[in-house]
Parts: C-alpha cells; sequence; structure tokens
C-alpha cells in the first residue's frame, strides 16, 4: 500500500498521519469563526494561516509516497460523494480507544484512496489525499438518523481575498442526501448469454450492480470495524460459531469469516450436518453499524424494503484467497448482495466455470467490483449462473446480506425491531434537467457457441422513481430548497 508520510520540520505534526491531519483541518476550518473571534486582525490572520497550512493543498508539496507493497487501487468515482450527509464527530473522541468499537462513529468524505496489501493495519489507512471539492459537512454514520446530518453548521467558508470567514449558502439536509443518491450509477443490463439445455439464456438475468453507495470514508469507518471485530473474534469474544479462522493449507483456502444473525454450514460437518442454516446454532447478532448500512441499502432503493437482510457474513480475504464456483444455498431467500471493500476484484459468473488451478477459475464472463460497491444477485444471476472470486491480488472485505428463508430460520429467532417497517426515499421533486448525466458503463458480452467475443456499447439502464418498489403508506413531501 502506498503510505503517505507527512515530511516535515515539525516535531508536533509527525506524531499523526496524513489523515489524521486532514481532519484535524476540516475540524478547525469549521470552528475558526469561534475560535478567532475577540482576536485583533494579525492574530486572526496567522491562526487562520496557520489552520489553512494544514490542509492537502499546502502539505502536497511536503507529501512524499513510500511505497512498502506493490499492490493498489485508487477510486475515480468522482460522483460517489461530493455531496455527503452530516457533520463530523468531535476528532477526539473518534480517535480514542473505545470509539473504535463504537459502531456509530461518523465518516469522512475524501475521493481517492489507497488499498492495504502489507499489513493489518496498513488496511485501515483509507485516507483522504484529495480534499473534497464541496465544502458541505461529512457524512455522519449514526443510528440515531439514519447516516443523515445532526448539524448544518460547517456552512463557514473563509473568503478568496480576505481573512474574515463568510457564509455559505446551506443545503438542506433532504437536499444534500438526495444529491447523493441520485449521483448512485445503477447498472442493470448486464448480459451474458449461454446455451442452457439448448436455449440460449441470458445468465446475469437479475443482476445489479450500485456504484457510489459508500463513500471512501464511510468504507473506512467500516473496515475499522471489522478488523476491530476480527481482534475480538481472535481472542474469543464472540460465540463459538461467529468466527472462523481455519489453518490455510493451500494457496486460495482458510480466508476469516464472521457470521452474524445465523450459523451458515459451508459444506457437510463432522456430525452430518448438510451445508445450509444450523437451525440449533447460535451466533451473535448483527452489529449496530451494519444495521445502518442496511438501512442505507433499503433507503437508496438497492433492496426492497419487503426483503430487509436479517444475516451477514464477512469475508476477509488476504493475498491469495478466494471463493470457489458455487450458487448460494436456497436457505437465503433472493435478491441477496455483497459489498466491496478494500481493493477492487473480479466476480467470474458462469454456468459451467471451471478449476484451473489453486485459486484461479475460468468462465464465461468476469465483472470488476468497485471498492464501496454493492453487487445485488437475483434471478439467473443468482441460480442459473455460478460465481466465484478468483485469488485476490491483495487484501480485500466484502459483507454480505441474505435474508434467510422463514422456515430455516434458528429455532430462537427474534426479528430485529430496529430493521422493521424501513421505507425508502420518496421525493415529489425530479432532478434538475441540468444535473451531471450518467456515465455510460461498457460490459464485456460474451456469447458461447456463437463466434467470437462481441462488445456493446449501450447505455446502460437506470432505473427511474416510476419502476422502484413503492413505498409503504402516505408519500412525505420533502423539502429541496435551500436553506439560506
Amino acid at each position: 500500500m502506498t503510505d503517505l508520510k507527512i515530511l516535515t520540520d515539525d516535531p508536533f505534526l509527525l506524531q499523526y498521519d496524513s489523515s489524521e491531519i486532514q481532519i484535524a483541518s476540516e475540524f478547525l476550518r469549521t470552528w475558526l469563526p469561534f475560535l478567532s473571534n475577540g482576536l485583533c486582525g494579525r492574530c486572526a490572520q496567522i491562526l487562520s494561516n496557520r489552520i489553512n497550512s494544514l490542509s492537502p493543498a499546502e502539505l502536497g508539496n511536503t507529501m512524499r509516497p513510500s511505497h512498502s507493497g506493490n499492490n493498489s487501487a485508487v477510486m475515480h468515482y468522482d460522483n460517489c460523494d461530493t455531496h455527503s450527509l452530516g457533520s463530523w464527530k468531535d476528532e477526539a473522541e473518534t480517535n480514542s480507544p473505545s470509539s473504535r468499537k463504537d459502531e456509530a462513529n461518523s465518516w469522512s468524505n475524501p475521493r481517492i484512496v489507497d488499498t492495504a496489501d502489507s499489513s493489518r493495519d496498513m488496511g485501515r489507512d483509507l485516507f483522504p489525499f484529495e480534499s473534497p471539492t464541496s465544502r458541505m459537512s461529512w457524512a455522519d454514520m449514526t443510528e440515531e438518523d439514519e447516516l443523515a446530518a445532526e448539524e448544518d453548521s460547517d456552512g463557514n467558508k473563509l473568503s478568496d481575498h480576505g481573512d474574515m470567514p463568510r457564509r455559505k449558502t446551506q443545503l438542506s439536509r433532504d437536499k444534500r442526501e438526495y444529491l447523493r443518491f441520485s449521483n448512485v450509477k445503477r447498472k442493470k443490463d448486464f448480459i451474458c448469454l449461454e446455451r442452457i439445455n439448448g436455449k440460449l439464456v441470458n445468465i446475469l438475468q437479475g443482476l445489479e450492480l450500485h456504484i457510489g453507495v459508500f463513500s471512501a470514508a464511510e468504507q473506512k469507518r467500516i473496515v475499522d470495524l471489522i478488523y476491530d471485530l476480527q481482534e475480538k473474534g481472535h481472542r474469543g469474544e464472540f460465540k463459538e460459531r461467529t468466527f472462523s479462522a481455519p489453518r490455510k493449507w493451500m494457496r486460495g483456502k482458510g480466508r476469516q469469516t464472521i457470521q452474524f444473525g445465523c450459523c451458515y454450514n459451508y459444506a457437510t460437518d463432522k456430525y452430518g450436518n448438510p451445508p445450509g442454516i444450523l437451525q440449533h446454532e447460535v451466533v451473535d447478532p448483527i452489529p449496530p453499524l451494519f444495521k445502518v448500512i442496511i438501512r442505507r441499502l433499503v433507503r437508496w432503493h438497492v433492496i426492497a424494503p419487503s426483503l430487509v437482510p436479517d444475516s451477514c457474513i464477512v469475508n476477509i480475504y488476504e493475498e491469495g484467497d478466494c471463493i470457489p464456483p458455487h450458487i448460494d444455498n436456497h436457505d437465503f431467500v433472493r435478491p441477496f448482495c455483497t459489498i466491496s471493500f478494500l481493493s477492487e476484484c473480479n466476480i467470474l459468473f458462469g454456468s459451467d466455470l471451471k478449476t484451473v488451478g489453486p485459486g484461479e477459475f475460468s468462465g464465461a464472463l468476469a465483472i470488476p467490483l468497485p471498492v464501496g460497491s454493492v453487487l445485488v444477485l437475483n434471478g439467473n444471476g443468482a441460480d442459473v449462473a455460478k460465481h466465484c472470486v478468483p485469488a485476490v491480488p491483495t487484501k480485500r472485505i466484502s459483507l454480505t446480506f441474505r435474508r434467510m428463508d422463514e422456515l430455516k430460520r434458528p429455532v430462537d429467532y427474534a426479528p430485529e425491531p430496529d430493521l422493521q417497517g424501513l421505507e425508502p426515499l420518496c421525493y415529489e421533486a425530479e432532478p434538475s434537467k441540468n444535473s451531471k448525466p450518467q456515465q455510460q458503463v461498457t460490459w464485456q458480452i460474451k456469447r458461447r457457441g456463437l463466434g467470437p467475443e462481441v462488445r456493446r456499447a449501450e447505455p446502460p439502464h437506470y432505473s427511474t422513481m416510476n419502476d422502484r418498489v413503492p413505498t409503504k403508506g402516505p408519500r412525505r413531501k420533502v423539502n429541496l430548497q435551500a436553506n439560506t
């Protein structure tokens, strides 16, 4: 991973990495009007200059990459988080040891991140390299307000030609959320034709890829929590079947998993239990932060409110780990979804996937999974095509959310009260005609038995308000006007 160090003679700054300095810069800029109140003009200018010196633009000339690995992935999804939803919590709290175990920590909003490839700690260092272009407040992951804003106080910005802060026009919380929601890219027209029982079938029918649901900073908070959960598993603080860390006896084997909500048996175990949900085994409940993620998925029209997930599995990949070809067990209803973290990788689909070596597979079509994206598997994409993840070149984490079949749930299953009655966003107003158009995505189409590969560049179909799942209950009007 590319580990950026602050090269400066200031011994105080040497105690902190670039992500912490970036956070401090954003925090102090927000509080500058209060901090400079009552100071003389010269002192206020000195304070302003000192805070500005912490910004990435100022520090950029003194930052030098130190390569500790060969693999890194950089996200260039400009629409992922140019409009964020909340405000940053007190940095002293978010950096304290106790807060790292608090799943309700707030999130920041960078646009470019590096991925880890050499150590667990480096996997945590998804830090901002470039300041957001929008000076809105950062996304704030809290249980109480569903990743929404608790404050609208980040509107102060220094004027371009003076040292006094000026008030920036504020967008309402609903408007900010709508802007982020409308910037999500949705790919729903995957095509891969294969002959099955003599008929041409689109084996990817029902597959969806949602890009931009989680910002890079939100991903960092999730990854930090997952590493904390992993440490907790190594310390034996979970129920027996929650955490699994098998011995790596060959390439691709031995990825670590954490299961919440139910215990899934991947293969027939020593007691003769077949693959599927073990109804008499107990695992830990879904963590609060993961519930916030579920609510985001429903609210942003990724998962239907009638199919809210009630189980989750965390897959922690080291370099070379893989998932072999399979179709997910029907103890789980369709659709289900998986979220990618730390590094981009390919997921391979095909009706007849073949193993060509340890961690290496061949099949009809490979689809790249961008960092922070959500892949939804349904229809033929879940039940006709097998899928697998070849050996990953660097560290990766995935979160898979699934809903259990009601007849297969554990005997002591109880619904999560705070995951009941969820509703997707519903807006009365349509996006502005002047809004930035969605970027066209080109995907490979391979027709098996019909000649060479062909490539299409057709505009993908993006879901509209009319084809989304209707909400339950009355429609709620949302004020999209800016607050001045």
